[in-house]
């Protein structure tokens, strides 16, 4: 396993804890005690569990390409190598956007989430008002208009 893949789920699990100021296991056992009594908890457990999971193939997908970069010889890789190097490039994928996911739910300021009236919760009416002015354009008087390359 990668020494980063420690480091991720080291510093989400510390913003968590300090976040819900708790430890991670006491935060699991309260939300699957009382799973509607903070839903925010509840989703960012829900979140972390699965970040999890896409840690635990991860690490197997690299210890697979590790076993199997030790016993391949030559400088060409073969067909079953450079597939278990995509299958490792595909779970740090789902990995980042898992942790994205959890960081994006811990940070209270982030987009989406700001309070009434920026995203979510503002009022049907600012929610209509137009973008752009929408009273019509000053047409330019047909008596001082000139035309291009005219002359008066």
């Amino acid at each position: 396993m990668l020494d980063d893949s420690k480091d991720v789920m080291g510093v989400i699990t510390e913003r968590i804890e300090g976040r819900f100021q708790m430890p991670l296991a006491d935060l699991r056992r309260a939300v699957e005690a009382a799973p509607q009594a903070n839903p925010e908890a509840t989703t960012v457990v829900h979140w972390y569990g699965l970040l999890a999971e896409t840690q635990q193939a991860l690490d197997t997908a690299e210890d697979a390409l590790v076993e199997a970069l030790g016993t391949h010889a030559g400088d060409v890789l073969d067909d079953p190598v450079v597939e278990l190097a995509h299958q490792v490039n595909a779970a740090v994928a789902s990995r980042d956007g898992r942790a994205m996911v959890v960081k994006y739910l811990l940070d209270p300021n982030a987009p989406g989430k700001r309070g009434p009236g920026v995203w979510r919760g503002a009022s049907p009416a600012v929610r209509r008002a137009p973008a752009l002015p929408t009273s019509p354009p000053t047409l330019p008087s047909a008596r001082n208009a000139t035309a291009r390359g005219a002359t008066r």
